[in-house]
């Protein structure tokens, strides 16, 4: 049986920070659908004061909170799905530990959405919803057993090392000082997530 073939959301939202047009940066922010955690995220928000003119290349703060909020929300889901499908233990912590902390960073840029007065907005082209769907699809058919242990770790382990190197772009990218901080604040949980996925993918080796 197959697991997850790639970690097409971080990759598709690595480029879309590096290519992406500016937004709108005056909206409501986004209702917590899924009452998960980007997060990863992992951190989402935005800012609607942007003294300066964005550069023409460059993600406005509403697709920032949009992107790293849909991290969040895919990862603490996937640790719902872990928690009773995983039959290592190491992995049922895993997703405990995703769907807890994933929340939380997840919170915490809706709260900063919520309180800078700007809406999570997908840039252009955005299909982080579709994807994450695909990858939840996946791992539901397979069956529960050591394989799908090991196909939800080797995901996962791709996928933080992704968010991480999306979160850097979107620090730089980022306009408003409290988003760029509360990245910054992010990146080590997310760093911790993809230490721990590591130890566990040892331990389980990786799929076949």
């Amino acid at each position: 049986m197959n697991g997850p073939k790639a970690v097409l959301v971080p990759t598709m939202l690595a480029a879309a920070l590096a290519l992406g047009a500016c937004k709108d940066k005056n909206q409501e922010t986004a209702t917590d659908t899924a009452a998960v955690s980007p997060a990863p995220a992992v951190a989402n928000t935005t800012a609607a004061a942007a003294t300066t003119p964005a550069a023409p290349a460059a993600l406005g703060d509403p697709n920032i909170v949009y992107i790293l909020d849909q991290a969040n929300a895919s990862d603490s889901a996937r640790g719902r799905l872990a928690e009773t499908k995983g039959t290592s233990a190491d992995v049922k912590q895993f997703g405990r530990l995703m769907v807890g902390e994933h929340h939380a960073l997840r919170d915490a840029g809706q709260q900063l959405a919520k309180k800078l007065s700007v809406t999570p907005q997908a840039p252009a082209g955005d299909q982080s919803e579709a994807q994450a769907k695909q990858e939840m699809d996946s791992l539901n058919a397979m069956a529960k057993g050591a394989a799908w242990d090991r196909a939800y770790i080797d995901f996962e382990v791709n996928y933080h090392q992704q968010v991480l190197q999306t979160a850097t772009k979107a620090l730089d990218a980022a306009q408003n000082q409290e988003l760029k901080d509360l990245i910054k604040k992010a990146a080590p949980v997310i760093q911790h997530h993809l230490d721990r996925a590591q130890q566990i993918q040892k331990k389980l080796g990786t799929a076949t």
